[in-house]
């Protein structure tokens, strides 16, 4: 249940750290003056910012310059966690925008971090994540003796180890998939293209599947894409679906899993492993961070190094 924030804001005064609080008093100077804002505004912004200076300070950050957008972002996901209403999220939020952007304005800051946070949504319900052993077991049930079980098991790992959409498992070509590089182009919402990276035992699967699966589906008029199906034609959203739920009851898991899920659970597990918020928003296609926060409940060369580093099954 989403409280009000009267039932979950302290009694005592929030007293911003010393370090933080001329900033405060300043900008609070200012939009006072500039904006003709009423005293109950201006007392709940002060309220707001010292409340985000303390998150601060107890992240050991020294000061607003030294505040990062990892910062900003956790102190929303807090906030969040708390039960928080959208419309204190957004108020505090706000708030936090308008004095960094007062700041930059000022030249005291180079940048702001703040205009990539995502605007406060209400939550959604997410789709089950899955367990390390679940996700394991799954993508060990394709039947490698098969030519349909190397391409599932290769479109399985992809969609975990890459995090790809339905529709971009469906559309991917060949031509895209870099098996040297540990990369592959697909092209998600919106037809924005982008690269994702590959780990090893999705490279792997994918190989194997090239040259023990994929030339016994293919049949005369077949195009460029990398999984087809048993007519030889670029294999549907619906199967897809299917094949993920058929391997997830063969693997016992009984949890309702969706193609969605093993791109939520990719997500899930690389956060939870310490990747960066941004780089994962990037290797998703997400254009809004916000969208990426939600998998928080729980460079090429910077994306491949985070990739290689946090996702359990691209790790030797």
């Amino acid at each position: 249940m989403v409280q009000e924030e009267s039932e979950i804001q302290p009694s005592v005064r929030l007293m911003a750290p010393p370090a933080f609080e001329a900033w405060i008093n300043g900008f609070l100077a200012w939009v006072q003056l500039e904006k003709g804002l009423s005293n109950n505004t201006i007392e709940s912004y002060e309220t707001d910012l010292n409340q985000c200076a303390l998150f601060l300070e107890a992240r050991g950050v020294g000061h607003w310059k030294e505040a990062k957008l990892d910062d900003y972002s956790a102190w929303m996901i807090s906030l969040t966690d708390d039960n928080y209403a959208v419309a204190s999220l957004a108020r505090k939020l706000s708030a936090l925008r308008m004095m960094i952007r007062y700041f930059v304005g000022e030249g005291e800051l180079n940048e702001n971090h703040t205009e990539l946070l995502g605007n406060p949504k209400k939550r959604r319900s997410l789709p089950h994540c899955l367990t390390i052993p679940e996700v394991e077991k799954m993508l060990e049930a394709p039947d490698l003796s098969t030519p349909l079980g190397k391409r599932d098991r290769a479109l399985l790992e992809l969609m975990y180890g890459s995090g790809l959409r339905v529709s971009e498992i469906c559309s991917i070509s060949v031509n895209a998939f870099d098996p040297d590089e540990g990369f592959a182009r697909v092209f998600g919402k919106g037809a924005k293209e982008r690269v994702v990276p590959v780990g090893r035992f999705a490279v792997e699967a994918v190989r194997n599947y090239l040259h023990g699966g994929r030339p016994f589906l293919s049949k005369e008029g077949t195009g460029g894409e990398l999984f087809l199906s048993i007519r030889g034609k670029a294999i549907s959203r619906k199967m897809v679906w299917v094949l993920v739920r058929q391997y997830a009851q063969k693997a016992g898991i009984e949890k309702k899993v969706s193609p969605h899920g093993l791109r939520h659970s990719f997500a899930s597990h690389l956060l939870m492993g310490g990747a960066d918020v941004r780089s994962v928003q990037e290797m998703l296609g997400h254009a809004d961070i916000g969208t990426t926060q939600i998998y928080t409940h729980v460079g090429s060369e910077r994306l491949l190094d985070e990739h290689a580093n946090f996702h359990p099954l691209a790790q030797e």
